[in-house]
């Protein structure tokens, strides 16, 4: 028996450093002051995991979810990126979020090349996740299903893109709430139960302007030489809240204000675990925020093209909770912020539906490039339901005035009931301009049954997708990525010239020919009605009969009244 021990912890002290290199867990959270008054808070939990899941021989799971592991393994599966967002991120407004996701439920994965049948990998991935995440997945099919060719790249490592493997889908009516973070947060290695994730009360979290949460799935170099793979999982949440005032014009917050709870410990599976709070003056002059209590350390980095300052709170720091057993990060402006000085992105774009009656319509997209004296292409993706036909003759490029020619255009005509329109252009975008891109559609007449149970309230159109190399202002430097928040590895920039930006435009709600579905209860009424009272009264006629009755010499009322008229004198009935 003592020997046995003896082997049991020989083959643990084995096991043990090796399985602690294979899997690494780090988890960061990012505050972002807004220029009006709002704060972003960004959640980042990345697993890093030295394993090769496409085997399909792993058996042990540590930090990596089974779940995903044994999805990722079955099917296929090079990557995969799913969003459920509530909201609207305002670019123009709060400029470029670390990671945007559009309105609703967004998926796109990679399949490898060994998936002989995409179109059935894709319908099986869609319902399994369905289940794990509590959402409407199931809902994604061939008419909501398009192939991009041009945008949607790997993030990954990637051997070639082919884009046959590629699958994209967004349901923009999905509402995002309690029942999806439940599952979400079951899938980290701490649970809620410690670490970031204390911060994640649900009531708190959905009582915002914008939520958003993502589940990121690539495989990456496992070290420099690349001669391995390892397997990455990015499970990331931003939330943005309203103002807190408190007088004065000054807006303030803290952990406790935004969350109702503050942190206490980081999650002993973390190898990592910080807190970055932006503190980048948002003008030239001197910084207006004030953090208490004093961070860990400062950070520097380029965020974006622009330069970005963090203090830093590391919570395995172990001089962090010897003052007090809580860190509530506070944050106080020193002086009331000038909202008008702030620097607008440098790309943006809105997109809205116009025309009148319920025949025609027209989409229009406005997209800005507000660089002083830089030029730069932007991949534009548009996906438009199939009931609304458009014609691709009408669509126009305008740019200063002038009609701008696409360098790359790609259409995939919808097709009534089975597949959606997909239009890809890749457009020259001129220094500080405005380009305007229009098309005119028509509105098809559904069949009844394929209304929704609310048609008056509108059918959705999901945002359009811009992927940009956007050229930095300032020049941005080689940083240790390592050290740096982690969303800015996500989309590494290939030079110090520019940065990488994905962007969604607003979703469309547009009405249809809609039929009265209140007159077959108007007609029910109608028709029951005249029924009852024509059937009715010809039904009594052919069944009463007629008997001629004795006038009697009166009842007891007719008694009853002779007495009182005789005690008043008046003559009998």
């Amino acid at each position: 028996g003592g020997m046995l021990a003896v082997v049991v912890l020989l083959l643990l002290a084995a096991a043990g450093p090796g399985r602690a290199e294979r899997d690494v867990l780090r988890e960061e959270l990012l505050l972002s002051p807004l220029p009006d008054g709002d704060v972003a808070a960004t959640f980042q939990f990345r697993t890093r995991w030295d394993a090769d899941l496409q085997r399909g021989s792993v058996s042990h799971y540590r930090l990596f979810p089974k779940a995903l592991g044994r999805l990722v393994a079955a099917l296929g599966v090079r990557e995969l990126h799913l969003a459920l967002t509530q909201g609207f991120w305002r670019t123009r407004v709060w400029g470029q979020p670390p990671l945007q996701a559009p309105a609703g439920a967004e998926l796109w994965v990679w399949f490898q090349p060994t998936v002989t049948n995409v179109d059935k990998a894709w319908k099986e991935l869609s319902n399994i996740l369905s289940g794990i995440f509590c959402a409407s997945l199931n809902f994604i099919d061939s008419t909501n299903t398009v192939t991009p060719t041009a945008s949607f790249k790997p993030l990954g490592l990637a051997n070639g893109t082919d884009h046959h493997l590629l699958r994209y889908a967004v349901l923009p009516r999905e509402v995002v709430c309690t029942e999806n973070l439940t599952p979400w947060k079951k899938l980290l290695p701490c649970g809620s139960k410690a670490g970031l994730a204390v911060l994640l009360k649900a009531e708190r979290l959905f009582h915002s302007s914008y939520h958003s949460q993502a589940v990121h799935i690539r495989p990456i170099c496992r070290d420099a030489s690349c001669l391995a793979v390892s397997w990455e999982l990015r499970q990331t949440l931003t939330v943005v809240f309203d103002t807190f005032s408190s007088g004065q014009g000054k807006k303030d917050w803290s952990l406790f204000k935004m969350f109702s709870r503050t942190l206490t410990d980081a999650c002993p599976l973390a190898s990592q675990s910080k807190v970055y709070v932006d503190i980048s003056p948002k003008n030239k002059e001197k910084e207006l925020l004030e953090v208490t209590p004093p961070p860990t350390s400062v950070h520097e980095a380029t965020v974006q093209g622009d330069k970005r300052t963090y203090a830093v709170y590391d919570l395995l720091s172990p001089s962090l909770f010897n003052t007090s057993r809580s860190l509530n990060v506070q944050l106080k402006w020193k002086r009331p912020q000038d909202s008008s000085d702030l620097p607008t992105p440098v790309l943006h774009a809105q997109r809205y539906v116009s025309g009148y009656g319920l025949q025609t319509g027209e989409i229009s997209t406005l997209i800005y490039n507000t660089h002083p004296y830089r030029a730069f292409p932007v991949i534009l993706l548009e996906t438009v339901p199939w009931y609304l036909r458009l014609y691709v003759h009408t669509l126009t490029i305008i740019t200063k005035g002038k009609e701008n020619k696409p360098s790359y255009i790609h259409y995939q005509p919808a097709q009534d009931r089975k597949r959606p329109h997909l239009l890809e252009m890749l457009i020259q975008l001129p220094a500080n301009s405005v380009t305007k891109i229009t098309i005119q559609f028509e509105r098809a007449l559904l069949k009844w049954t394929e209304y929704t149970p609310d048609p008056n309230h509108g059918f959705y159109v999901s945002s359009s997708v811009l992927s940009a190399l956007v050229p930095s202002v300032i020049a941005m430097k080689d940083v240790d990525v390592e050290h740096s928040p982690l969303f800015t590895s996500l989309f590494p920039s290939s030079d110090g010239s520019s940065y990488f930006v994905r962007l969604y435009t607003e979703p469309l709600l547009v009405n249809l020919p809609t039929p009265d579905f209140s007159m077959p209860y108007n007609v029910i009424c109608l028709t029951c009605t005249v029924v009852a009272v024509c059937y009715g009264s010809f039904y009594n006629l052919l069944t009463r009969t007629f008997h001629v009755e004795e006038p009697s010499r009166g009842g007891l009322a007719k008694r009853l009244a002779n007495i009182i008229r005789k005690f008043r004198g008046v003559p009998p009935l």
